[in-house]
């Protein structure tokens, strides 16, 4: 278990975030982060960067707009919907695998209405620009995200590329994929079915969570082990981005063993 602890408070940090820069596994479709310095300390004394990417990489956050025309981007959510109490469940699954409803009641986890919750379907181990990271992981079934939705829940993440099944995603045979084209016939030559059948809507996990106002992470990591089963604060800050679709974040989990800490009341200095 690995944790950062504050001294004057006791209060305990745990990375849920995975690293961002250079060659950050990139979701198939997108394109590469590109960051390059524009000016340097040796020929100008200080160091400046520029950064072109798609905020859909590393651990980030989805906001209504992403899939929900006219909802609000990422900075017009109020900040509250950022911090929080929650909890992580551990729900290990495999290959191509749903998350459903009966999965979530049969953990017995304690969620809470205005709860943060994260599921650790033990993919994080996994995160890399590999086709198994982003081609094969498990994903939420339309009706597990109504469950939630239904739940009362603030935030939802997962520690894999898409709240949904790949399949239901551009990667599979929606819109104008499939991005990864290998896919679709590999899902009918591992499982007798066609991924059509299987996967008739686009992201309907996404867009009942989204829908509902309620935003969701991607690719969660980190020490994610360290927290899973257990209730803490969470805190995923975004950028003031008014008419952002998502924004990278560093996702922390915060834990106060004494229970004795307290935020300052804002009176007078």
């Amino acid at each position: 278990m690995s944790a950062a602890v504050e001294r004057a408070t006791g209060l305990r940090y745990f990375e849920l975030s995975h690293p961002w820069g250079h060659h950050t596994p990139t979701h198939p479709g997108f394109r590469d982060t590109v960051i390059y310095r524009s000016v340097t300390i040796a020929e100008h004394g200080v160091m400046s960067q520029r950064i072109k990417m798609v905020m859909h990489n590393s651990t980030h956050v989805n906001a209504p707009l992403h899939l929900i025309p006219g909802a609000d981007g990422i900075g017009a959510l109020p900040p509250d919907r950022f911090f929080g109490p929650g909890v992580v469940i551990g729900l290990p699954k495999q290959k191509w695998r749903l998350v459903t409803p009966e999965d979530l009641e049969g953990t017995g986890a304690d969620i809470r209405p205005g709860d943060i919750v994260i599921l650790n379907l033990g993919w994080h181990g996994k995160y890399a620009d590999s086709q198994e990271y982003f081609g094969e992981a498990p994903g939420l079934s339309k009706a597990a995200a109504e469950w939630l939705v239904a739940k009362r829940v603030k935030m939802v993440g997962v520690d894999t590329p898409n709240i949904d099944h790949p399949l239901a995603t551009l990667l599979g045979p929606h819109r104008k994929g499939p991005a990864m084209r290998r896919l679709p016939r590999q899902y009918q030559d591992e499982t007798g079915r066609d991924p059509r059948d299987d996967f008739p809507e686009f992201a309907p996990a996404h867009k009942a969570l989204l829908g509902a106002g309620i935003p969701t992470i991607e690719n969660v990591g980190g020490d994610l082990d360290a927290v899973t089963g257990r209730r803490s604060t969470f805190h995923a800050m975004p950028w003031k981005w008014l008419e952002g679709d998502a924004c990278v974040v560093r996702l922390v989990a915060i834990q106060d063993p004494d229970r004795c800490y307290r935020l300052g009341k804002g009176e007078a200095a």
